[in-house]
């Protein structure tokens, strides 16, 4: 039951404020009126709902489930009270009761999900609405899962990739920043006490040591500062845009950004216009879940290409981010009336292409980095060790 805030005027004329649960605004009226209030103001008080996470991987069991109590005839509100008292998860059944409430209550589905956004996303909501108009909820729930899932996995590969070399290489600087700090320092003593000129490469890390040790606080405190500024750039268009820009033309991983950006978008758009909704909101739903600020562009230009009567492939070309393929492709769906199957079997090859490009990136990485960290570990140790084969030498002339 929602909450409504009053301010209304007494018997005595002073002017009073509250809130009150009722089932709609017209019941908060009758009350004030009983308690011989006249009301001045009335609305539905705004709450801030706090952010909820989920899990992708329960939301999609619960999608699955939902299509097949639909599929079996059961009530929208009946499916909704057996899976949300089956639920584990308290914050998503939380959620899920408060969108059996809002059924209940007279609304759609579609939109009591809606009010749920970190839960169930736009393209959630508008999949569902499509269900509902077109008479086909179960289907389209069914479609949303196999989506979802495809959509993790395909995300989940992407992240792998990505963060393998950075924690390789995280662990490294650890180890070497301890080797630096603690083991040097032991060998300078040592070699202070032998007394004689160091080589080269014994006094540079001998000074890297010396140079880590006093001002390393300030080096961390500096990565914290510029790493935060990196985000703050990023969260502004132009930042993210030149970032995002960056990205698809770094070496090594452009290939795979590029590759798992035109997988999403044709899973995404072919997953919807299936469903039943309408090519033009299909455009503006995706290029909200693009992830890519060039790629958001070059979506909502084909989107305005679409809206003067133009085609889509046209303008997705002269982004520069698909492939020809992909452009030529989209060109024969539009051409053809079969666009949802094109987007789909775009999707199929392009996730394979990820898979592909993710074994060779880390096919690639894995003896690249082996080499710089040995290359890296082996000089700190030579170099320790030369000032005492220098002082066997001697000893043995």
């Amino acid at each position: 039951m929602p909450n409504y805030a009053w301010e209304g005027k007494a018997r005595s004329g002073r002017i009073m404020k509250g809130t009150m649960q009722a089932p709609n605004i017209d019941a908060v009226y009758s009350q004030l009126n009983a308690q011989m209030i006249t009301p001045i103001k009335v609305e539905e008080a705004k709450v801030k709902k706090k952010k909820v996470s989920v899990p992708t991987k329960d939301i999609v069991v619960f999608t699955r489930q939902f299509s097949t109590m639909i599929d079996a005839g059961l009530p929208l509100v009946q499916s909704l009270e057996i899976l949300s008292s089956q639920q584990e998860n308290k914050a998503f059944k939380e959620v899920l009761l408060a969108v059996k409430s809002d059924v209940e209550q007279g609304s759609t589905l579609s939109d009591a999900l809606k009010k749920h956004p970190s839960v169930f996303d736009e393209l959630y909501s508008s999949l569902v609405a499509a269900g509902e108009m077109g008479g086909m909820l179960d289907t389209i729930l069914n479609r949303l899962a196999t989506y979802m899932e495809k959509a993790e996995k395909l995300k989940k590969r992407v992240k792998g990739a990505l963060t393998y070399p950075i924690v390789v290489i995280a662990i490294a600087v650890i180890v070497v920043a301890v080797i630096l700090i603690f083991v040097i320092p032991v060998f300078q003593k040592m070699f202070a006490d032998f007394g004689g000129e160091l080589p080269a490469a014994t006094q540079f890390v001998i000074n890297l040591s010396q140079g880590l040790k006093k001002y390393g606080v300030f080096i961390v405190i500096g990565i914290f500062i510029a790493i935060s500024m990196i985000k703050k750039y990023y969260s502004t268009p132009k930042g993210r845009k030149k970032i995002d820009t960056l990205l698809l033309k770094a070496p090594v991983i452009s290939d795979l950004i590029r590759k798992s950006a035109v997988a999403r978008f044709t899973r995404t758009l072919g997953t919807m216009i299936s469903s039943g909704v309408q090519l033009l909101d299909g455009l503006e739903i995706v290029a909200k879940t693009a992830g890519n600020k060039v790629i958001e562009e070059a979506i909502l230009n084909a989107k305005v290409s679409i809206s003067q009567g133009k085609t889509i492939a046209e303008p997705i070309g002269e982004s520069g981010v698909f492939p020809s393929m992909v452009v030529r492709m989209i060109a024969v769906g539009e051409a053809t009336g079969a666009m949802d199957t094109m987007l789909n079997k775009i999707a199929d090859f392009y996730e394979e292409e990820v898979d592909a490009a993710v074994d060779a990136l880390t096919a690639m990485l894995e003896p690249m980095l082996m080499v710089v960290l040995g290359s890296v570990l082996g000089g700190l140790i030579v170099s320790m060790y030369l000032p005492i084969f220098k002082l066997a030498g001697a000893a043995g002339g």
